[in-house]
């Protein structure tokens, strides 16, 4: 599909953005693995998270919509789930792959975990490694741990491990595995990543401790489902942010958005490039209805300069990376970008793809083996982009579309479904002329 962006308008009004997929991934795991009935508010039918439930529903978890939003599941219990008729596909989603492999490391059954070929492109070493060592029985299609991977679950001992590079979603699956596992499983993050899996255990009643960069469960433990509210994904909400500063006269609110620490890095480094962002606090941490701080969001158009985003801050910020690059391209200044590798082995690889689409529209960018190298401001001019079948792609070139000069043509655009179905649409409710 493609989508044609025109220039000029100023943005105003207000968004919604989807509830947070990367809580919504582990919420409908926990919910499975839970004991009763647990309902799930904010629930969109987004590609990855209906890979995860999908894959949850092929082995014995029964789950409904009771409405627009609302999702119920019947919990199987800590180790009911059950192996499943077939194999179960993740698409395109690496945190369904990746939190399953922990998940089904540790159940008594039998899976195939397979994805499509960009997934299957994708490394997951790091993940098979440190399960393997927790006595998980799983072959991959080959040393570097590609997909599809068998596993035969069962029989987990807790483990201590160390792991070589910060991943929410490795750390996640040694979690969820070590639920499962003899003994106790810690895991030490050299810097820390997201950790929506230990707030959420933590909220169900599962003993988890966090100090000094390890995260320390003991097997076996039990819980009750509960109602959870999904908060709107930070990730999305960046776009739109990012687009409210560029375009001249704008205004946007972004309604009830997580903002755990671990993720909102995004607020901050806007705010150090000029960016005016108010939050407003909507729901205390530890509220019932989830472990999630969350609050309502307003971005204003403003004079960007550029910032080094490097070490420590890139975990908490790498899916904002590619619509920070456009924010770039308009700032005053050098940005500079590093220690982001990881943006290699996502959906696309993000470092050469930014590089490629964003130079085409004018900018004056140079990509780097873990980054790239961003000499603001500079004109950008629509044409022709392509994304890469990468949905963050997508949505970072139509933010840059806003500002190019003439009209921009998005090729295959309706990867935005991934994670953001509205997208094109809600651009479009603020005022933008998109076709």
């Amino acid at each position: 599909m493609d989508v044609w962006i025109r220039p000029g308008r100023r943005l105003r009004g207000e968004v919604r953005v989807p509830g947070d997929k990367s809580i919504a991934h582990r919420a409908l795991i926990l919910a499975a693995l839970g004991e009763g009935e647990s309902e799930i508010r904010g629930f969109d039918p987004l590609d990855d998270s209906l890979r995860t439930l999908e894959a949850l529903r092929a082995c014995g978890a029964a789950a409904e919509m009771a409405g627009p939003g609302m999702l119920r599941i019947a919990g199987r219990g800590p180790k009911g789930l059950g192996t499943p008729a077939g194999v179960l596909h993740c698409g395109l989603s690496g945190t369904t792959m990746r939190l399953l492999a922990g998940v089904l490391a540790g159940q008594p059954l039998a899976a195939t975990l397979d994805g499509d070929p960009p997934l299957r492109r994708r490394p997951m070493d790091r993940v098979v490694e440190p399960l393997r060592r927790m006595g998980a029985r799983i072959e991959a299609a080959d040393a570097a741990g590609h997909a599809p991977l068998s596993i035969r679950g069962g029989g987990l001992r807790g483990i201590d491990y160390t792991l070589p590079v910060a991943s929410a979603q490795v750390k996640s699956a040694i979690l969820l595995a070590g639920l499962s596992a003899e003994g106790v499983t810690v895991v030490h993050e050299p810097v820390p990543s997201r950790d929506h899996t230990e707030r959420m255990l933590r909220w169900l009643g599962v003993p988890v401790e966090v100090r000094d960069g390890a995260i320390r469960l003991v097997g076996g433990a039990r819980w009750r489902g509960r109602a959870f509210a999904l908060p709107g994904d930070i990730s999305a909400a960046a776009f739109f942010l990012v687009a409210a500063s560029l375009v001249p006269g704008s205004e946007v609110f972004i309604g009830t958005v997580g903002l755990n620490p671990t993720r909102s890095a995004v607020l901050e480094v806007l705010r150090r490039m000029g960016v005016e962002v108010i939050a407003i606090p909507t729901l205390p941490e530890g509220d019932a209805d989830g472990p999630e701080p969350t609050a309502d969001l307003v971005a204003r158009s403003a004079a960007l300069r550029a910032v080094t985003l490097e070490g420590a801050l890139i975990p908490n910020l790498i899916d904002e990376l590619p619509v920070l690059a456009v924010a770039a391209t308009q700032a005053e200044g050098v940005t500079v970008v590093r220690d982001a590798s990881e943006l290699r082995v996502k959906e696309s690889d993000r470092i050469a793809a930014v590089a490629q689409e964003l130079g085409a529209m004018g900018a004056r960018i140079e990509a780097m083996g873990d980054g790239f190298v961003v000499e603001g401001p500079t004109p950008l001019r629509g044409v022709t982009v392509d994304a890469h079948g990468d949905h963050r792609m997508a949505m970072a070139l139509a933010v840059a579309a806003l500002v190019a000069k003439g009209e921009t043509v998005i090729r295959g655009a309706e990867t935005v479904t991934k994670s953001f179905p509205g997208f094109f649409a809600a651009l479009r409710a603020l005022g933008a002329e998109v076709a």
